[in-house]
């Protein structure tokens, strides 16, 4: 009895000592989160890799955290390129490494992402500025355009192009972005009624699949991967550079605020600005919730067309919306565009007292945010919480999503600016990975608050009541900088375009090496099945 007792006792921990060994075991395979891992061995190789840029491994504090500020995911590695050779360089040695590495790869241009999209956990952050060739080459034809690094920030390509009288088109609303961060999302700001996004002003590009390999793409050549990369949230290729279609640059800017407190005429009105042919250049507007002295505010950057009715105007405890137009115009041209201007505003119904205009140079009104950051990065306010939500909304539900939204969910939006204005996409090119509604007409309507007094939870819970009232009220509402958990989220995101999506994926990433910060697809790691007897 006792030697029986004695036998189950030693084969009992034989097994628990067999099972611990093999956990350890495991723990060590290569592909498996796991204890006792050695990074030295894949820092060894990548700082081995023959670079004329760089590669750091200690300074990482920057490249854990995005925009956003709300998630932090420190990576192994900071590569620093030169060249693209030293992007594709790194990607290759990735691929090499296969199946049994963790190793994903993030590009990142100037950190603006909101959800840890720039980001690559234990993996290689690109930095792409480091890209950044100081010979923006611009070519003067019949259509004009730039050529620009895919590093290259917008303000920049701006100045130099201006040298030339000459502009990129379209814009987002803050130009102190990178070239590749915006044309893998869209870039959508007041100008896209007239010029589609960003992505539909572009002529070429050249990519870093994640195979490593070096694509030029355009509309002729290698076009579904040009399509494919274009609003493509970085799935299938790094943008290295890109060629940019430039339009004549106006040198002033004439800059028009009204108020109205019926949503229904403002985005009538809105609607009715963005289907004109020879209309304003710039249509958005944004939702005031129970401001104090709005109009006030406004005097700062504005003047009222008339001074004394403004100043008996109350913005207190109502909610009101703004619509901001803007005519482009040189000097010579100052006595049309004031006529031009007068007849559309003459066929607007705002309210007349709150009519507020200011002339201001080109490029003073295209990087009018920059102005709003140095302001709060000098009072500490820029680096906290952004708990953003954008969406897209069709025509048909903006009515119905207005009154629960702006009067039912939101009390007030002193935490940041709220966004809205219609985009018609009947001429935007349809073949970009870009998901919007399938109305022609659509609204982009962008909450865009800063957590700053510890209500960061309060303001999440508030963009899940959002999204839950659009999703219970079936609206075909779209994400714009989409951010989901799963991939049933993103499966549906796409719709009928899922497979098209995932084919491309697993075409030009089969190993879902790039961009792993969107949470779409997941690197395929190896698995070693051991049965324990």
């Amino acid at each position: 009895m006792r030697l029986t007792s004695s036998l189950r006792f030693h084969r009992q921990n034989n097994k628990t000592f067999l099972g611990i060994f093999m956990i350890l075991v495991l723990s060590c395979i290569p592909g498996r989160t796991n204890l006792c891992s050695n990074h030295s061995d894949t820092r060894s190789s990548l700082d081995s890799l023959d670079l004329e840029g760089y590669i750091t491994f200690d300074d990482v504090h920057n490249a854990s955290k995005d925009f956003g500020n709300r998630y932090q995911f420190p990576p192994l590695a900071i590569l620093h390129p030169k060249t693209v050779s030293d992007i594709s360089t790194v990607i290759r040695h990735i691929l090499h490494l296969g199946s049994t590495s963790n190793l994903t790869v993030a590009a990142r241009g100037h950190g603006h992402s909101l959800q840890g999209q720039a980001l690559a956990h234990q993996g290689v952050v690109i930095n792409m500025e480091s890209l950044q060739n100081p010979d923006i080459k611009i070519y003067r034809e019949k259509q004009p355009y730039v050529d620009v690094s895919g590093g290259e920030l917008w303000i920049n390509i701006l100045k130099e192009t201006l040298k030339h009288g000459l502009s990129p088109k379209s814009w987002t609303d803050y130009l102190h972005l990178t070239v590749g961060g915006t044309l893998s999302n869209a870039g959508i700001s007041g100008q896209a009624f007239k010029h589609g996004p960003q992505i539909n002003n572009v002529y070429q590009l050249e990519i870093v699949t994640g195979k490593g390999e070096v694509v030029t793409c355009s509309e002729k050549l290698n076009p579904e991967l040009f399509h494919s990369v274009l609003g493509g949230l970085g799935q299938f290729g790094i943008i290295t550079r890109a060629r940019i279609s430039l339009g004549p640059a106006p040198h002033m800017v004439k800059w028009i605020r009204v108020l109205y407190s019926n949503f229904s005429t403002f985005s009538r009105d809105q609607e009715h600005l963005i289907s004109k042919k020879k209309g304003f250049d710039y249509v958005e507007g944004f939702v005031s919730i129970n401001r104090t002295d709005l109009l006030n505010n406004w005097r700062s950057s504005f003047s009222p067309n008339d001074s004394t009715e403004a100043s008996q105007f109350k913005s207190d405890g109502k909610t009101l919306y703004c619509l901001e137009a803007v005519k482009y115009f040189n000097k010579e041209e100052a006595n049309s565009m004031n006529q031009e201007t007068e007849k559309l505003l003459s066929e607007l119904s705002y309210i007349p007292s709150t009519l507020f205009s200011s002339v201001v140079p080109y490029i003073e009104f295209l990087d009018r945010v920059h102005h709003g950051e140095i302001k709060l990065r000098a009072k500490g306010l820029w680096e906290v919480p952004h708990p953003w939500l954008n969406l897209l909304v069709p025509k048909s539900s903006i009515i119905e999503f207005a009154t629960e939204v702006f009067n039912n969910i939101l009390t007030s939006n002193n935490n940041g600016p709220i966004l809205i204005y219609p985009v018609n996409q009947s001429k935007w090119n349809k073949q970009t990975s870009l998901i919007t509604p399938s109305e022609d007409i659509f609204y982009l309507v962008a909450f865009l608050p800063s957590a700053v007094q510890n209500d960061l939870e309060h303001l999440l819970r508030q963009n899940q009541r959002v999204l839950n009232f659009c999703a219970e009220a079936n609206m075909d509402v779209k994400q714009y900088l989409p951010h989901y958990e799963t991939q049933r989220e993103w499966r549906s995101h796409f719709g009928n375009r899922w497979e098209t999506f995932a084919k491309m994926k697993h075409e030009y990433d089969p190993l879902a090496i790039l961009a792993p910060g969107h949470r779409i697809f997941q690197k395929a790691t190896q698995l070693y099945p051991i049965q324990l007897q």
